[in-house]
């Protein structure tokens, strides 16, 4: 699990530190026998970031960011419909697998990783398609037969039964070709606009009893660039102040605190005070501390003092969601697996990717 949040680290920071190579990315997870896990997830993601998914569980399409919540209702509910029906494709040939390795119960996962990338600066493009079983890679997409090849002696059964179907392979090969690029061009443009913006921040002054630090949390504010920082009378603290890191909420916004350690007779006898500076606002947001500035919970408690952890909530879902992903420990080259689509303007519909 480790390795896989690093990886999905490592994908971000590629894309924050070069910005220029764009990428999309598709992952189905069909599972058995997880208690309290879904039978099957859906995840696309635009750059390393997720941008909608779906489960067995919710049985619907959930966008995860601004530029995706655009999307009208109409087109979300066919894609529901869509996924739902990859949902029983998934199962189906899952329970095949199953079949044909002579397996009875136990977790068995199958998982199906799918995208392209582009350079905006070069033009140049790649595509893969991959398809693992129970911690193997063992089919993969050859972009140059334009056909499935296994990676296994063991599944040329799926490998054969994959490319004598024609609709299959024609459909593969238009997405391959065209429509995967012509996918991630549109949902970049769509990035875009979310890129550009800025988002003031929601300042608070927090504190667990009276003898505790003084957090001052700064919280929904775009883009990531920001100054939280204490000032005793004018003049900056870095006495007794404990920086936090900037991290993401579940909206595509940030946070971030700083802790101050004072004695309410100190605060009280000297004016202390938060600053929140963010990239790209000219407004400098300023909380002075007074004791009608304090959140807390040792007294009646605040109903806005729930801090906003929806990043680690987002990591961990991305996490769950791939969980697939986990198993794939011998990786050849970075893979993802098909789920298909006969509406070849979706970005990520999965109809009629598995026929069973």
């Amino acid at each position: 699990m480790k390795g896989f949040i690093l990886m999905v680290l490592g994908i971000v920071h590629l894309h924050e530190a070069f910005g220029v190579t764009h990428s999309l990315t598709h992952f189905y997870t069909a599972s058995s026998d997880i208690p309290n896990f879904p039978e099957f997830v859906f995840v696309g993601m635009v750059d390393g970031v997720q941008m909608v998914h779906y489960d067995s569980n919710i049985q619907k399409v959930v966008p995860e960011q601004d530029w995706m919540k655009q999307t009208d209702a109409e087109f979300c509910e066919k894609e529901r419909e869509n996924l739902f029906y990859s949902k029983q494709s998934f199962k189906a040939e899952v329970a095949t697998l199953k079949q044909h390795f002579n397996q009875s119960g136990g977790v068995h996962i199958l998982q199906y990783m799918y995208g392209c990338s582009r350079d905006d600066e070069t033009e140049q493009t790649e595509r893969f398609g991959q398809l693992g079983y129970n911690g193997e890679n063992f089919l993969e997409y050859d972009m140059k037969t334009l056909t499935w090849k296994s990676l296994k002696q063991q599944p040329n059964f799926m490998q054969d039964e994959w490319n004598s179907d024609t609709s299959r392979l024609l459909f593969w090969k238009n997405y391959f070709t065209q429509t995967c690029i012509d996918c991630l061009k549109k949902q970049v443009d769509n990035r875009k606009s979310t890129l550009r913006r800025t988002v003031p921040p929601s300042v608070s002054l927090l504190q667990k009893t009276p003898s505790s630090p003084v957090t001052c949390h700064a919280t929904g504010f775009y883009p990531s660039g920001v100054m939280v920082f204490w000032q005793k009378d004018g003049q900056e603290q870095h006495e007794d102040v404990e920086n936090g890191e900037t991290l993401p909420n579940d909206d595509g916004t940030f946070q971030k605190s700083t802790h101050l350690t004072v004695t309410p007779k100190e605060w009280k006898n000297n004016k202390y005070q938060c600053v929140v500076q963010v990239t790209g606002i000219k407004e400098v947001f300023i909380k002075v501390l007074t004791e009608s500035e304090i959140q807390t919970n040792w007294k009646d408690p605040a109903p806005n003092i729930v801090l906003h952890i929806g990043g680690v909530v987002a990591l961990l879902l991305v996490v769950v969601v791939v969980v697939g992903v986990v198993i794939w420990k011998k990786k050849k080259k970075k893979g993802f697996v098909p789920a298909s689509t006969n509406d070849t303007d979706s970005a990520y519909s999965g109809e009629g990717l598995l026929k069973t």
